[in-house]
């Protein structure tokens, strides 16, 4: 019975984080509660994921990525890309995915992409190409490089520390950084050659008013003596409670009132900027008193008053704004800012927001006051895209950030320490050093994940226990054992590289590591090269917009569809699987 329902609870698994109908962190916690109550683990073991050396480096992992990125290093490195980009366009997108993939080696890739986000859309204007033609080679390459090292991606850390449980020798620091560079220059000779023309310009080359396509959206109406409006306060008049419109800027003589909506008692002969259904407004005109003033073309500086900025922001992959309307999230009384339009798996929505829905990787236009615009930067809700909105850094530090990066990583590879308390150390260093705040340690986390591993990892162990591992290794041993290890590695490859496209990377790395170490052991030869096939595979989302984080992120901003990324992807996906098939053997034989 406890086979049985380890079984039915890892196919509820793979069925609510592909489907999306469960949080992953919740469906995790959920996994772990129910070994628990069944007693097919004890509460020790069923709670041991929270603390096991795995979560617990990816936990320290994410806290010295921030403290790397509060200094600006990275920007400092790309900082001549946007002059590159005017008279080199397709040199600095090559330059852009060489930095992206190098740093993705070292620190959490999602935060590279984060940091380079806002300095690929300065090189996109700067060479008159659309975003979208740059933002997926920028997430791919992240992916290239996180596979070059040990503290590269979580399902590095994972793999090897599952293995180490099994009583199987963990990866080194730089073990497969061989391979993996080989890997990353056969990816961007394809990106080059093939990838980017594949993509479409999905977003023009324009301001945020453009882009956003509100332009449709917006008009200026002027109120008419005896309008019904003229008395109440804006923000409670017939436009707004009737027509389900929103007043985003009221001018009185010519000049913006700089008050909130809430505070502005209208007059007549005031001229309000709306968003609205203009075919509405026009049918409703002479019933609400008022008179459209015609507009030829709409850009930024229309909708930014003096004290307002209009920015772009991506919500991040741990935003608590996740699965929450814009209405039941409070966010114009929360962060003190309008969201005038969302971008969503590449559909526009201008009207009727506050029921909308938020996701990871939608990109959001928001106006908002210049003196929140710092607290909106700061928020890890939120990735902010617009130049003009980036924080201010502790370039200062730049140098004890590297150097403390350096002996993490230095400390892990020479045996010092294991990686775990190199990396805690680290962690420890980068608040003393002020590189980073206390205050900033806690949300530099992504919780979700930390979560995930917590309840998955005591499912990797009950797979184990229960002999559910074995029975479904067998399964894979008697379909593809009598044709070798080597076509047993390309279908575990296969298999990781499908399912890590529709749930997340560090899932399926500690579901199938159990099943690769059984299957090696089952066909009598060295489980190395299963671990590598599992790890490139998970860490090697290309076709879907939602397998891999860096993915969600630029989702929104490219304005891509989900077809793009089965487009460009499924080749380069292929093109790994063989490579990974054909070489892996050869860098880690079967028989050492």
């Amino acid at each position: 019975m406890d086979l049985v329902i380890v079984l039915l609870l890892t196919v509820a698994v793979i069925y609510a984080l592909s489907t999306e109908k469960l949080a992953v962190d919740l469906a995790a916690i959920f996994v772990a509660i129910v070994l628990i109550v069944t007693r097919i683990l004890t509460p020790e073991q069923g709670l041991s994921g929270l603390g096991h050396p795995a979560t617990v480096t990816v936990a320290a992992m994410f806290v010295l990525s921030a403290g790397l990125s509060k200094t600006g290093a990275l920007n400092s490195a790309t900082r001549s890309l946007s002059q590159l980009g005017r008279r080199q366009p397709w040199l600095a997108t090559l330059l852009l995915m060489v930095l992206a993939g190098a740093a993705s080696a070292f620190v959490n890739n999602t935060a590279v992409v984060a940091i380079f986000l806002p300095i690929v859309l300065e090189v996109g204007r700067a060479a008159k190409l659309s975003p979208s033609r740059l933002l997926m080679p920028l997430s791919f390459a992240s992916m290239f490089g996180g596979v070059c090292t040990l503290v590269g991606t979580s399902t590095n850390i994972l793999v090897s520390s599952i293995a180490e449980r099994s009583g199987l020798r963990p990866f080194g620091m730089f073990e497969f950084s061989e391979f993996g560079l080989l890997m990353a220059a056969a990816g961007m000779i394809y990106m080059f050659a093939i990838g980017i023309r594949l993509i479409p310009e999905r977003r023009p080359d324009a301001d945020l008013t453009e882009s956003f396509g509100i332009a449709d959206y917006l008009t200026d109406v002027v109120l008419l003596p005896g309008a019904k409006s003229i008395g109440s306060l804006a923000s409670a008049s017939a436009l707004v409670v009737e027509l389900d419109t929103e007043i985003l800027m009221i001018f009185r003589d010519g000049q913006p009132i700089p008050a909130p909506a809430s505070e502005i008692v209208l007059q007549a002969k005031d001229v309000l900027r709306l968003r609205c259904d203009l075919t509405q407004i026009e049918k409703l005109k002479d019933r609400f008193g008022v008179s459209l003033v015609s507009n030829l073309g709409w850009q930024d500086h229309d909708l930014a008053a003096p004290d307002i900025e209009l920015v772009e922001a991506v919500v991040s992959s741990n935003s608590p704004l996740a699965g929450q309307t814009i209405k039941a999230s409070h966010f114009k009384e929360t962060f003190s800012a309008k969201v005038l339009a969302i971008r969503h798996h590449g559909r526009l929505e201008q009207t009727k927001l506050d029921d909308s829905p938020l996701h990871p990787g939608d990109a959001l236009l928001i106006a908002v006051p210049r003196e929140q615009l710092a607290d909106l930067a700061r928020n890890p809700a939120f990735v902010l895209i617009t130049p003009t909105a980036m924080p201010v850094f502790r370039k200062s530090k730049i140098l004890p950030a590297l150097l403390i990066l350096v002996g993490v990583i230095a400390a892990s590879a020479f045996g010092v320490v294991p990686i775990v308390v190199s990396a805690l150390a680290g962690c420890a260093l980068m608040v003393l050093t002020g590189c980073l705040r206390p205050t900033e340690v806690y949300p530099a986390v992504d919780w979700k994940v930390i979560l995930m591993l917590g309840g998955l990892l005591p499912l990797g162990f009950a797979l184990e226990s229960t002999g559910a591992a074995k029975l479904l290794s067998d399964a894979i041993v008697v379909v593809f054992g009598p044709f070798g290890p080597w076509v047993l590695l390309s279908a575990l490859y296969f298999v990781t590289s499908v399912l890590t496209e529709i749930m997340s990377n560090a899932a399926t790395a500690v579901l199938l590591t159990p099943i690769a170490i059984t299957a090696a052991a089952a066909m009598d030869v060295d489980a190395r090269p299963f671990l590598i096939a599992v790890t490139f595979a998970a860490s090697s989302s290309f076709m879907t917009p939602v397998g891999y984080q860096t993915n969600t992120l630029i989702y929104g901003p490219g304005a891509y569809r989900f077809a793009d990324f089965l487009r460009v992807g499924t080749p380069l996906n292929i093109l790994f699987w063989i490579l990974c098939t054909a070489l892996i053997p050869i860098y880690w034989p079967f028989h050492p």
